[in-house]
């Protein structure tokens, strides 16, 4: 049975989850602040994470990012901050999907499972590759596919999925320029509930991961204005 984390400080809101998520066949681990979240995933191994922005000490906000430190779970906002600033905050600080109160517990439902569906495919995917798959080294970048680890001058950097397919797919064809339209069709073609601006949201997030590891901006990605994204190689 898959389980299902919830922070959520609103009782009915709280108890309403919870009881779409047991009658969905979820096991549901239920919370209201932040430091028994993280305390219930250093015990539980998650499955997915709903979570409220507004939360008592600790937003949430913050905590996604202490949650994305500790797994690449999906991590739904569900929350009563409608403005786009927030929702692009969100997303940059490593959840999947962000909506917006009040919603119905059958519209929550269609979401997790779809984000279920997005990570388990990735999953499947990568246990379908060939053991004997090689790191690739392009530059001052190696990414390893079947480990899922990329090193920029031999130093870790830790991405989610979908940062680094994204990655992945633009060190496969160097000097080559994707839309974002295009780079949304081929990382997230199979997600049923999203939008192509996300694209831009996690290229600056891997951006920022690459310059952080660095020391100094990276320049490897680059936006050619007006048409996309690409990845740079002399």
């Amino acid at each position: 049975m898959r389980k299902v984390l919830v922070v959520e400080d609103e009782p009915k809101i709280a108890n309403m989850e919870r009881d779409f998520l047991e009658g969905a066949g979820f096991e549901p681990y239920v919370t209201d602040n932040g430091e028994e979240a993280l305390k219930i995933m250093d015990e539980v191994k998650i499955d997915a994470i709903i979570l409220d922005v507004m939360l008592p000490g600790e937003d949430g906000f913050s905590l996604c990012r202490k949650m994305r430190e500790k797994t690449d779970a999906p991590i739904i906002f569900a929350t009563a901050r409608t403005e786009d600033a927030d929702i692009v905050r969100g997303l940059g600080l490593g959840a999947d999907d962000y909506i917006v109160k009040p919603f119905k517990g059958t519209v929550l439902m269609a979401h997790l499972r779809a984000q279920l569906a997005t990570h388990n495919r990735l999953l499947s995917r990568d246990l379908a590759r060939p053991q004997v798959e090689k790191g690739i080294t392009v530059g001052d970048v190696t990414i390893c596919p079947k480990a899922r680890q990329v090193l920029l001058n031999g130093k870790d950097v830790t991405l989610t999925g979908k940062e680094f397919d994204l990655l992945y797919f633009l060190v496969q064809h160097p000097n080559e320029v994707f839309s974002k339209e295009q780079l949304f069709e081929k990382i997230w073609s199979f997600d049923p509930i999203g939008d192509p601006a996300t694209v831009t949201v996690h290229i600056n997030r891997l951006r920022d991961k690459l310059k952080n590891a660095a020391g100094h901006p990276y320049e490897g990605i680059e936006t050619v204005w007006g048409a996309g994204y690409r990845f740079h190689q002399d």
